[in-house]
């Protein structure tokens, strides 16, 4: 009986322990809703923030707050993932991949290589249905995107809804076209972009173009602006997340948690790019030297840098820097960059250069990593980012003529 009193009253014991556990106590869930309460504090004092909007000319900013309210709206990261690597890392994984239906063509380069470019034709636009006077936007992908990225074809599905044309700049050797000449790209060399172009406003002459360009895509773009002036026809650009100081951008992926997290991965990225088309490349480089690179550093050293005929990586670096050429850019362009994107430190962002180009516009959010820019409890579908290319290319293709006169 003794034995079967103690028994019962453990029973007793324990249920009521579990019963009272950690929560029924009222002190986890003290803990639980204090530090929710704090964390819910700390974000909407420290991390929702309204972005950040530099122009050098009072037109150009009184056009983008009247026609692009976002640039003025607090951006909410996604409250789980704030944090710029984090934010970096997931969203390749997290955003969806809207089905795109591409047309695919290639061109000749004055070399002999060959470019591929993906068109979305958007033949059942119900408010441009004229294809030859249809908007059309030229996308650049970044270091080694394609039109197969989930940030292109987010900005293909927008402007779709908008009623507008695509058209991606795939470059070379990426998008599985072969490569017919032993020569890639880089963020310094313009000359495929001007192909592109060319070719495109041929193409389509008489429907307004507008270019967006993504990481190196838009340092590319913005080399590009920089160095044809008042040449350039486009409508109006729009660039994210760019590598404004390609000397800072690379020494800040070379920071041990960095380098492990991106730095390493795009290099094995590029060299696997590289192997590819190993046949024809190494008729002129050294691809095993190359293969042994450890970081962009190393492969811009061994690779890109020899390839377009600079005399060392400093000098590639320099003239692939877009900072120094916001200065000579004619044509209306926005920036989005975030604050702490690892890819592009905030103290390289051309601030001064901006101020005093009435054709710049330079948009920075406190977080948003590199090409990030989640929000939502669930980020699956548009960013902050998407939201930017929507409004600015809506606003430059159907009020043009507000942009008249920035200079």
């Amino acid at each position: 009986n003794v034995s079967l009193k103690v028994s019962t009253d453990s029973k007793h014991y324990f249920k009521n322990q579990v019963k009272v556990g950690l929560f029924g106590s009222g002190v986890g869930l003290s803990v639980v809703l204090g530090f929710s309460a704090a964390y819910a504090c700390y974000y909407l004092l420290s991390v929702a923030k309204k972005p950040i909007l530099i122009a050098g000319g009072k037109k150009f900013h009184q056009f983008l707050r009247d026609k692009c309210p976002v640039v003025s709206e607090t951006y909410y990261p996604t409250f789980w993932c704030w944090e710029s690597r984090v934010q970096t890392l997931l969203r390749p994984f997290v955003t969806t991949k809207p089905w795109v239906n591409y047309r695919n063509e290639l061109i000749s380069a004055p070399d002999g290589g060959q470019i591929s470019l993906d068109w979305f034709d958007n033949d059942d636009s119900a408010s441009h249905p004229d294809q030859a006077t249809c908007p059309t936007v030229l996308l650049l992908p970044g270091l080694t995107g394609t039109s197969r990225e989930s940030y292109i074809l987010h900005m293909v599905q927008q402007s779709r809804d908008l009623g507008y044309r695509c058209v991606v700049f795939n470059n070379r050797g990426v998008s599985g076209e072969k490569l017919l000449t032993p020569r890639t790209y880089c963020a310094a060399n313009t000359e495929d972009l001007e192909v592109v172009i060319e070719h495109v406003q041929r193409t389509i002459d008489k429907a307004p173009l507008m270019a967006a360009g993504v990481s190196m895509g838009g340092m590319m773009l913005a080399n590009y602006l920089g160095r044809k002036g008042s040449e350039v026809h486009l409508k109006g650009v729009v660039v994210f997340s760019a590598g404004w100081d390609v000397f800072e951008g690379t020494a800040s992926l070379e920071k041990p948690l960095d380098r492990f997290l991106f730095n390493s991965y795009l290099t094995s990225c590029l060299q696997a790019s590289v192997d590819r088309h190993r046949i024809i490349l190494e008729k002129k480089y050294d691809i095993d030297h190359v293969m042994k690179a450890k970081t962009i550093r190393e492969f811009d050293e061994r690779f890109t840098s020899i390839m377009f005929g600079y005399p060392s990586n400093d000098d590639y670096y320099r003239d692939a820097s877009p900072i120094h050429k916001i200065k000579s850019v004619q044509v209306p362009m926005l920036c989005l960059n975030a604050a702490d994107d690892v890819f592009s430190p905030n103290h390289a962002f051309p601030v001064e250069a901006v101020k005093q180009n009435p054709n710049v516009a330079l948009l920075i959010t406190c977080h948003g990593g590199h090409i990030g820019f989640l929000e939502g409890l669930w980020p699956r579908q548009s960013t902050y980012m998407d939201r930017v290319f929507r409004q600015f290319t809506s606003a430059v293709f159907e009020n043009a003529s507000s942009l008249d006169g920035l200079h």
